[in-house]
Protein backbone atom coordinates (compact mmCIF):
# COMPACT_ATOMS: atom_id res chain seq x y z
CA UNK A 1 0.00 0.00 0.00
CA UNK A 2 1.44 3.33 -1.04
CA UNK A 3 0.86 6.45 0.96
CA UNK A 4 3.34 8.53 -1.02
CA UNK A 5 2.15 9.95 -4.32
CA UNK A 6 4.63 11.23 -6.89
CA UNK A 7 3.60 14.04 -9.21
CA UNK A 8 5.73 14.52 -12.32
CA UNK A 9 5.72 17.75 -14.29
CA UNK A 10 6.35 18.27 -18.00
CA UNK A 11 9.79 19.75 -17.27
CA UNK A 12 10.82 16.50 -15.55
CA UNK A 13 10.57 17.78 -11.98
CA UNK A 14 8.82 15.55 -9.46
CA UNK A 15 7.14 16.33 -6.17
CA UNK A 16 6.25 13.74 -3.55
CA UNK A 17 3.09 14.07 -1.49
CA UNK A 18 1.98 11.93 1.40
CA UNK A 19 -1.63 11.43 2.30
CA UNK A 20 -3.32 10.14 5.40
CA UNK A 21 -5.04 6.78 5.13
CA UNK A 22 -7.87 5.29 7.16
CA UNK A 23 -7.91 1.88 8.79
CA UNK A 24 -10.71 0.88 6.43
CA UNK A 25 -8.33 1.42 3.47
CA UNK A 26 -5.57 -0.56 5.16
CA UNK A 27 -7.91 -3.45 5.95
CA UNK A 28 -9.36 -3.47 2.42
CA UNK A 29 -5.91 -3.54 0.83
CA UNK A 30 -4.76 -6.18 3.31
CA UNK A 31 -7.79 -8.33 2.53
CA UNK A 32 -7.04 -8.03 -1.21
CA UNK A 33 -3.43 -9.11 -0.66
CA UNK A 34 -4.54 -12.07 1.46
CA UNK A 35 -7.20 -13.09 -1.06
CA UNK A 36 -4.71 -12.94 -3.93
CA UNK A 37 -2.43 -15.36 -2.08
CA UNK A 38 -5.11 -17.72 -0.75
CA UNK A 39 -4.28 -20.22 -3.50
CA UNK A 40 -0.95 -20.77 -1.75
CA UNK A 41 -2.77 -21.91 1.38
CA UNK A 42 -4.92 -24.68 -0.09
CA UNK A 43 -4.81 -28.07 1.57
CA UNK A 44 -2.92 -29.91 -1.19
CA UNK A 45 -0.05 -27.36 -1.40
CA UNK A 46 2.85 -26.80 0.92
CA UNK A 47 3.30 -23.11 1.62
CA UNK A 48 6.87 -21.88 2.16
CA UNK A 49 7.77 -20.34 5.49
CA UNK A 50 8.39 -17.00 3.76
CA UNK A 51 4.80 -16.90 2.49
CA UNK A 52 3.48 -17.91 5.91
CA UNK A 53 5.42 -15.04 7.49
CA UNK A 54 4.17 -12.57 4.85
CA UNK A 55 0.53 -13.59 5.29
CA UNK A 56 0.83 -13.43 9.08
CA UNK A 57 2.39 -9.95 8.85
CA UNK A 58 -0.61 -8.83 6.80
CA UNK A 59 -3.02 -10.22 9.38
CA UNK A 60 -1.07 -8.55 12.20
CA UNK A 61 -1.00 -5.04 10.68
CA UNK A 62 -3.76 -3.59 12.90
CA UNK A 63 -2.20 -4.99 16.08
CA UNK A 64 1.38 -4.07 15.18
CA UNK A 65 0.82 -0.40 14.30
CA UNK A 66 -0.80 2.42 16.26
CA UNK A 67 -1.98 4.28 13.19
CA UNK A 68 -3.18 3.41 9.72
CA UNK A 69 -0.43 5.65 8.32
CA UNK A 70 2.22 3.63 10.13
CA UNK A 71 0.75 0.38 8.82
CA UNK A 72 0.74 1.74 5.26
CA UNK A 73 4.31 2.99 5.56
CA UNK A 74 5.50 -0.40 6.83
CA UNK A 75 3.61 -2.67 4.44
CA UNK A 76 5.02 -6.21 4.31
CA UNK A 77 6.74 -7.17 1.09
CA UNK A 78 5.82 -10.50 -0.51
CA UNK A 79 8.58 -13.06 -0.93
CA UNK A 80 10.16 -13.51 -4.32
Amino acid sequence: MKRTLVEQFENGDTVEHTRDVEWSEVRAHRDEDLASTDWRAVKDRTMSQAWKVFRQALRDLPQDHESANSAADNWPQPPE
